[in-house]
């Protein structure tokens, strides 16, 4: 099913292998002729993380849209898309976002990962390379020195009461509500057993990291780690933002995003 929201991208159910997500897909017009002669720019995808959706990441979908063709997808599970019948790995949250893709004809592009987002964006890097121009990782996890749950919540909680906004507390509270209990625990458990670190070096894409310069989820010294372990990895802080970094610093983001891709920029847009 396709459906447009109102001065918003549009949005198709997807089933890949029975799992069943959504894509928001924002697709620049070819405005003249001539312009269906000049290849396109690769499109950007946007990844969110555990427990969240789309919605955190919309402010850096609508500047990253003014210029190139821009997908964010809500996973399996997350936002309004069904519960799966059983746990999902890693590599099936990877393979369920190619497999997204390809349905709707995006076959190579850049991809964005968040938070736990970056787990799968590594792992999908890793299943086809070839589609994959290049890797950014915001707010990489797990940090190796906040490799227990009691320590990822202390870490949030921190962020959530004294680097973050009141919307993004908003928006990451009520995707959690929406999400439930039981199935964050079972995804938290993958997030915590997957090797970043370990997995990182196999990716053949440039690879970016983006953290809030006062981030405590993604550490600095962890971020760095993660830089040095990838094929041409390159480490961005963002100043006076914490872990959702891509909605409190978003233009900031994107000029990062669209900069490190070779990829056109649009008109920069101040936020509230």
């Amino acid at each position: 099913m396709t459906g447009e929201l109102r001065d918003g991208p549009l949005v198709s159910e997807i089933e890949v292998d029975g799992l069943q997500g959504q894509v928001f897909a924002s697709r620049r017009p070819r405005e003249t002729p001539a312009d269906a002669t000049v290849p396109a720019a690769p499109a950007v995808v946007l990844i969110h993380g555990i427990g969240v959706s789309h919605r955190y990441l919309a402010r850096l979908h609508r500047l990253l849209s003014r210029s190139v063709d821009t997908y964010s997808i809500d996973l399996p599970g997350f936002g309004s898309t069904p519960r799966p019948e059983h746990q999902l790995t890693v590599p099936d949250y990877a393979a369920y976002i190619l497999g997204a893709l390809a349905q709707v004809g995006v076959h190579e592009f850049v991809l964005v990962g968040h938070s736990m987002g970056s787990q799968f964006a590594i792992e999908a890097a890793l299943q086809e390379p070839e589609r994959i121009r290049h890797v950014v990782l915001m707010g990489p996890v797990v940090d190796s020195r906040r490799r227990s749950v009691p320590r990822q919540a202390l870490a949030l909680g921190i962020d959530s009461l004294f680097f973050e906004t009141p919307s993004s507390n908003f928006l990451v509270a009520s995707d959690y509500f929406r999400c439930g209990l039981s199935w964050y625990l079972k995804t938290l458990q993958v997030m915590m057993d997957y090797p970043t670190e370990e997995r990182i070096p196999g990716v053949r894409a440039p690879v970016l990291v983006i953290r809030g310069a006062n981030d405590p989820v993604a550490g600095a010294i962890w971020c760095r780690r993660l830089a040095a372990r990838a094929a041409g990895g390159r480490l961005l802080e963002v100043p006076n933002n914490g872990h959702v970094v891509q909605h409190t610093g978003a233009g900031e983001v994107a000029q990062a995003i669209t900069s490190f891709a070779s990829l056109p920029a649009g008109a920069p847009e101040l936020q509230p």
